[in-house]
């Protein structure tokens, strides 16, 4: 069992801690997740190309993990909305049925820029004023009552329909159907192997600024109190969960650098991918061709106290991951109902993946579980250049 080290104390953030978190971010920009941890057959392409250009061109749609039954105290609203971040969709929906964001549900965040569709739950006693959601960027599509108010995690995934403009080689704009040719190899691979699930860089905020939120209130420096109240409930949660991101995205880079991305070790902590239920992995002979087969995948840690400990070597690596980092497993409980934790695939095979060529670039469409990040997969496959409006994660849903 991984015990937490007793002599570590939490440090003070320092600017390093930040930094060494961007420069993750940024290897992820540039293709890391194509250098090492699938084996490529042949060079990854250095193509680079731009999203989000127009809202239309980043489309989401949320998988609902079940459809409301007509009756019930709650209405659900199938909203889409379009260039508008989560937050101010919260509030808005909020003001114009009256009624508290505490009595909205939703089973997870969306992106900013982009056109995005989703169910949103509230008190049905507010259905006579749905009508006064509707914006030139927001629109209620349907609506229907249901017994359970809609909690973050109630999606099997979302859909994704992405627009890549300005697709370029080294040696300059390429056309939509060459650049189809010359990313199908990466495609078929990724098909196969699956990529890194890191965190994206909207997780952190700007230059890191709520990772540095997350970690001064840890380290006690800050409490809940120095947040705008108005935004309190939003940004605690939002800052606790990204220390827990940055931690899995140092873990998924030293397997990745370490060669183990895809080796199941002794000790690991497998995921079923069809039940979602978690296991350890006792022999990875045995193991080893499951995950192959993506019956199963390996995890990497959300730490919290509710959060499944790996055994043997595996527990050793987390263990040291904490301490360096100056944290320990009782730092957690300090908001054990923010942070409980829990594992992660380090891995993600997409569904429905597809390919084409568009008058306007190449679009891809392809399905995601809960809390993957779109432009993770898209940059393994093409160097992203001036991405605009990133925001909120799609749909982190620990």
């Amino acid at each position: 069992m991984m015990r937490a080290p007793r002599s570590a104390p939490l440090r003070k953030a320092s600017g390093s801690r930040l930094t060494q978190a961007l420069a993750i971010l940024r290897l992820i920009r540039h293709n890391f997740t194509m250098s090492d941890p699938l084996p490529m057959s042949r060079p990854a392409p250095r193509l680079t190309g731009r999203i989000k250009t127009e809202p239309e061109d980043f489309i989401v749609e949320e998988l609902p993990a079940y459809l409301p039954s007509g009756e019930g105290e709650h209405l659900f609203l199938w909203i889409e909305k379009r260039d508008v971040p989560a937050e101010q969709l919260l509030r808005h929906v909020a003001r114009s049925l009256e009624v508290d964001q505490r009595d909205i549900g939703a089973a997870g965040m969306k992106d900013r820029r982009g056109v995005t569709r989703q169910w949103m739950s509230v008190p049905a006693r507010a259905h006579e004023r749905v009508a006064g959601i509707d914006t030139d960027r927001i629109r209620v599509l349907s609506q229907s009552r249901h017994g359970n108010k809609l909690r973050t995690g109630h999606l099997t995934g979302n859909r994704f329909s992405i627009l890549v403009r300005d697709v370029a080689s080294s040696e300059g704009p390429m056309d939509a159907a060459e650049a189809v040719v010359q990313l199908t190899p990466l495609v078929d691979e990724i098909r196969q192997f699956g990529f890194a699930n890191f965190f994206g860089d909207q997780r952190f905020g700007r230059e890191g600024e709520t990772l540095q939120l997350g970690l001064d209130l840890l380290a006690g420096r800050k409490t809940p109190r120095d947040i705008p109240y108005s935004r309190r409930r939003f940004l605690l949660k939002l800052s606790l969960s990204a220390v827990q991101s940055d931690l899995f995205n140092q873990a998924l880079k030293r397997r990745i650098v370490d060669g183990l991305l895809h080796t199941v070790l002794p000790g690991d902590v497998m995921e079923v991918v069809a039940s979602g239920g978690k296991f350890t992995a006792e022999d990875a002979t045995v193991e080893q061709p499951r995950r192959d087969a993506g019956e199963t995948a390996i995890t990497g840690p959300l730490f919290g106290p509710k959060m499944r400990l790996p055994t043997g070597a595996v527990a050793e690596r987390e263990g040291r991951l904490l301490e360096q980092s100056g944290l320990t497993m009782e730092s957690f409980r300090t908001f054990p109902d923010l942070l409980s934790g829990t594992r992660r695939p380090y891995a993600i095979r997409p569904g429905e993946l597809l390919l084409t060529a568009d008058p306007d670039g190449v679009r891809l469409d392809f399905t995601l579980p809960p809390g993957v990040y779109a432009t993770t997969l898209l940059g393994a496959l093409i160097i992203l250049e001036g991405e605009r409006g990133a925001s909120a994660p799609c749909d982190a849903a620990e």
